[in-house]
């Protein structure tokens, strides 16, 4: 008789991903990822009791790795941790696309959850706070990157243009952080 087949958490999430990405946050069900994992549905639920577990599971494992991506980056610079968290956007959205981002807004249905998300704001807006003329640039920036977000989760950037909207508010900040340099006359 052989093995019968061990899977990880891990690895369920990484299937969950799959799933996402091939048919949008509906398609993730119980059922679902354990016949991807070639389980059983209590397998699945050994790991997460609950579809809302799962979700929860994936949304904390994408917000993790961005986190880790923002914690390199020193608070006392805001302009410096804008152009560091468009950089890390663009990366996380390699990975996470329109269909798991519509996943994160049923997340955010359980309102405990929408208040661990919004202490994660005010975090970053405690890192961009001040009364600089940086300080003041970086929230604005903030905001522009988190409205291309939000655009492509309402499906807006289906020709994929967020990038170069990302590069518009990149190549602002940039310019305003470069020493000016006098008028020639």
């Amino acid at each position: 008789m052989g093995r019968a087949p061990t899977i990880s958490r891990e690895n369920l999430l990484d299937l969950a991903e799959g799933i996402v990405r091939s048919g949008g946050g509906a398609a993730l069900t119980i059922g679902a990822l354990a016949q991807a994992a070639g389980i059983s549905k209590g397998g699945v639920q050994y790991s997460f009791a609950s579809k809302d577990a799962l979700v929860r599971a994936l949304i904390d494992r994408w917000t993790s790795q961005f986190d880790a991506l923002l914690n390199e980056q020193s608070a006392a610079d805001p302009v410096g941790f804008v152009l560091h968290y468009i950089a890390a956007t663009r990366v996380s959205q390699q990975a996470m696309n329109a269909k798991m981002a519509a996943l994160l807004v049923s997340y955010l249905e359980d309102p405990a959850n929408l208040q661990e998300t919004r202490e994660w704001y005010h975090g970053i807006f405690a890192r961009l706070s001040g009364s600089s003329p940086d300080a003041q640039t970086a929230r604005v920036a903030f905001l522009a990157v988190e409205g291309l977000f939000l655009m492509r989760i309402n499906g807006i950037d289906e020709e994929g243009a967020w990038t170069d909207l990302l590069d518009d508010v990149e190549a602002v900040l940039l310019r305003l952080r470069a020493p000016s340099t006098p008028a020639l006359g």
